[in-house]
């Protein structure tokens, strides 16, 4: 029965969850498997992975072929290496310690990878919601600036209404005359003078 580290498919439309099984190759993708191995999620930044590296080893070490996505996934997460050490403990090449040590290193390696992937995202992420911000800030106050020209434009052009009307008041006072008495001088006056 030969056996294959691949993938079934879970999660909704456009939003793919994956298994990662141990499945005979007449299964069907979705269908019956020997042993779930861990679960990839290629919807978050970075890919979320959570594999059981060991079940995996031992599978490799049976005979199981990996698919060219199962085997770049496994290559990702160090299943791979682990088996190549663990090949070379076999042969003697290696001892166990030695095995688990350059393992180790390599696993302390990528991590530190991935947290500065993880961190570059979020530094990145932040400065464009700073950008977005200041942007704002920016458009905020020159709407305040333009409010603020319009209410002071407003105000004047009130000032100078009233002005007018002022001044209007007092050509009318001047030239008006106090009483009928003094509009009858007035008129003769301007008869006399003429």
């Amino acid at each position: 029965m030969p056996v294959k580290i691949r993938l079934q498919r879970h999660g909704k439309k456009g939003k793919p969850f994956y298994w990662i099984v141990a499945a005979d190759v007449r299964s069907k993708r979705d269908g019956k498997y020997l042993e779930k191995l861990g679960t990839y999620n290629p919807n978050t930044n970075p890919a979320s992975i959570d594999l059981d590296i060991d079940g995996t080893v031992k599978w490799l070490q049976n005979g199981a072929e990996p698919t060219d996505t199962a085997k770049a996934i496994l290559s990702y997460k160090g299943a791979m290496l682990k088996n190549h050490l663990v090949g070379g403990v076999r042969k003697g090449a290696l001892t166990e310690e030695q095995a688990e040590v350059k393992f180790q290193a390599w696993v302390d390696e990528k991590a530190g990878k991935i947290t500065a992937k993880k961190d570059g995202l979020t530094k990145a992420e932040a400065d464009a919601k700073a950008a977005i911000l200041a942007a704002e800030v920016k458009i905020n106050e020159e709407r305040s600036a333009a409010v603020h020209e319009a209410e002071n434009a407003a105000i004047k052009a009130i000032a100078d209404a009233k002005a007018a009307e002022k001044a209007a008041a007092e050509v009318v006072e001047d030239t008006a005359p106090e009483s009928i008495d003094d509009a009858q001088a007035a008129a003769s006056e301007e008869g006399k003078v003429e």
